[in-house]
This record gives structure tokens, sequence and C-alpha cells, in this order.
């Protein structure tokens, strides 16, 4: 019998394999645009109550915004922040250590 352990380990997989699997197919129609996952479900520590997060990177703040419009109406994320990619390594490597946790903790999907 599998424990809880395992089986919370399981159903991650299954949700960031999931993810990806959108993520690639929205990334199909923004060139350029990459797009991360972050808070609990990154982390590893999410529950039944936890929403999907993620950042929205492109080139430019409108390609951010236009990428996080869509991953929203796919259904892949619950809160979606845009960034533009210079904005993205600003914050990632700033002193906020909101966003320096963000970038430590955050798992690009669209990459393998």
């Amino acid at each position: 019998m599998a424990t809880l352990a395992a089986i919370r380990d399981q159903r991650r997989r299954t949700l960031l394999a999931e993810l990806r699997n959108g993520v690639v197919a929205v990334l199909s129609h923004h060139p350029g645009g990459e797009v991360w996952l972050f808070g609990s479900l990154a982390r590893g520590d999410w529950d039944a109550y936890s929403d999907v997060d993620l950042l929205a990177i492109a080139p430019s703040k409108a390609a951010a915004d236009a990428l996080a419009d869509a991953l929203l109406e796919a259904r892949l994320g619950d809160d979606v922040l845009a960034l533009s990619q210079e904005r993205w390594q600003d914050l990632r490597g700033g002193d906020d250590p909101y966003w320096r946790a963000i970038g430590q903790d955050a798992i690009r999907l669209d990459q393998p």
C-alpha cells in the first residue's frame, strides 16, 4: 500500500506534467515567452486548498500581459503575474526577499 507521502508526490508529478503540457500548447502562440510556477505547488508544500501561481514572462510587458491572459483563458493558473524578461531578472536578483524567494523556488514549465 502506498504511503500518503508517495501519493502526494505522484499527484504533484501528475499536476506538473499536466501544467507543462498546457503551457507548451499556449506558448506555441506566444513565441519568446516563458512560464514559471511559483508558490506552494512549486515548493512542494501544497494542499487541497492551494492555488496555482504562475509567472508569464515575455520580451515586453504587453507580450507578457497577452501570455498571462492566454494562461488564464486556458485555465492553467489561478493567479498569473505578467512581467517583462528584464523586470523578472531585476526582481529575482534584487534585494526584495519576496522576489528572491520566488526566484529560488520557481519552476520553469516551458522546459523539461
